[in-house]
């Protein structure tokens, strides 16, 4: 997909929750890598795990990652959410898909068009990626790890201990849209 000002936004809340300390961090439905080799530059103190669905994405990713020479760092796996990633995470980011697969059709917004459908719609409400991703990452993040999601052009944070709360304001933010 093609980085909007939310995605710059979203890297920027990872840089500052980061720091220069070492961290593990995820990026969840990677696609071509931007968000995991952005962290991964800017922050040289941290392990980032690039995780995509799409093999194509993958494969891309990998290819960005040796071009930015960050092989020792960043670790690009093929998995749902956080299937394929090892650990306990201080830092998970994510953009996944979150308008309803109904809208595809509908769609007349041309820059979604050019990109890919997977990136971009999800079944029913459009929520059930972040659902999972919320449910499978409360267990994953360390004590004081954090979750940064992308959805609509805003940025969501959320401790460990809030991540329900974040649920409750995607489905609130779905409902008004």
């Amino acid at each position: 997909m093609t980085p909007r000002p939310a995605t710059e936004r979203l890297v920027e809340r990872a840089f500052a929750r980061l720091g220069s300390e070492p961290a593990t961090v995820a990026d969840v439905g990677s696609g071509s890598g931007a968000i995991a080799i952005a962290i991964a530059l800017r922050t040289p103190n941290a392990e980032v795990w690039a995780a995509d669905l799409s093999g194509s994405a993958v494969e891309l990713t990998r290819m960005n990652v040796r071009r930015y020479g960050l092989g020792q760092r960043v670790h690009v796996v093929q998995g749902d959410l956080l299937e394929a990633v090892p650990g306990k995470l201080d830092l998970v980011v994510a953009n996944l898909p979150y308008l309803p697969e109904r809208l595809r059709v509908e769609s007349a917004c041309a820059d979604l068009r050019s990109e890919p459908a997977s990136a971009v719609f999800a079944p029913g409400d459009g929520l059930g990626p972040y659902r999972r991703l919320l449910e499978g990452s409360e267990h994953r993040l360390t004590e004081r790890g954090t979750l940064l999601i992308q959805f609509r052009g805003r940025v969501l944070e959320a401790a460990r201990f809030e991540v329900d709360n974040l649920l409750a304001d995607l489905e609130e933010q779905a409902l008004a849209a």
